[in-house]
């Protein structure tokens, strides 16, 4: 089986940001039943933090909600916004009032304090300083998606129809909204990888918990949502195991006969 995994609430906690020993173990024992086992994250590389699995190996990883895929350490696939394109959705920004962290595999861009419209995105930014944005300036044709923020809907709707044509959009709650470029997705890397690996999709497992996972949980032949997702995730799952501290992958692996 092609099993997808995604990071944050999947495979590692969101409060201790650590892999159990038990979801460690699940994944080593999945691959050498011959699974292939892949890491698919919102995350860019930017945000891939090093020995964020600690030893833990996998097949491959695919970035940005499926802009970047890369298998046993080769780049299949990387899309970027060009500098054209980046212009326009900056200067759409500006124009709805939205603040966003351009993500990169290389680097991630915010605009400069003064120009960030929310008090509560300034202080969600300084919260990763150690990141070490660049500046707007240098953004263009350097970044593969964006994460942003409004406190009025209305705004994102406006900005949203205007760039109906070029950018996928997926609300994820509380104001924050992750914006891929049109066509890409978690389910579109998936899709993309199982076709160059020549798998049928009735043979792709996905396993999350968020809202960002809802297109690859649709898309893979199994669906498991962990037991910490969100009522939208878990609606649309095959199964649902245990929280992601509570053996979840350990236990999901087990539920599908990938180990025993």
């Amino acid at each position: 089986m092609l099993i997808f995994f995604d990071i944050d609430g999947t495979l590692i906690g969101e409060e201790t940001h650590r892999m159990t020993r038990s979801t460690a173990e699940a994944i080593k024992k999945a691959r050498a039943a011959g699974h292939i086992c892949i890491v698919n994250t919102g995350r860019t590389g930017k945000l891939i933090l090093p020995n964020l699995f600690g030893e833990t190996e996998f097949d491959g990883i695919l970035m940005g909600c499926g802009t970047m895929i890369q298998y046993h350490g080769e780049t299949l696939l990387h899309k970027t916004f060009t500098e054209e394109e980046s212009l326009q959705i900056i200067e759409g920004l500006r124009k709805y009032r939205i603040d966003a962290i351009l993500e990169g595999y290389r680097d991630n861009f915010c605009d400069s304090d003064d120009n960030i419209f929310s008090e509560d995105f300034l202080k969600f930014v300084h919260c990763f300083d150690s990141l070490e944005y660049k500046n707007y300036s240098e953004a263009p044709g350097q970044f593969d998606k964006f994460y942003a923020y409004t406190v009025n809907p209305s705004c994102m709707e406006e900005f949203s129809r205007e760039f109906a044509d070029r950018l996928e959009i997926v609300d994820r709650k509380k104001g924050y909204y992750e914006i891929m470029p049109k066509g890409y997705s978690k389910a579109s890397g998936i899709r993309f990888l199982a076709d160059a690996l020549e798998i049928d999709m009735a043979q792709t497992v996905a396993v999350g918990d968020s809202s960002n996972d809802i297109p690859m949980l649709e898309c893979a032949g199994v669906s498991i949502a962990m037991g910490n997702a969100t009522d939208d995730v878990k609606v649309l799952a095959d199964y649902v195991t245990t929280d992601v501290e509570e053996n979840g992958i350990e236990n999901a692996l087990r539920w599908l006969g990938a180990i025993s």
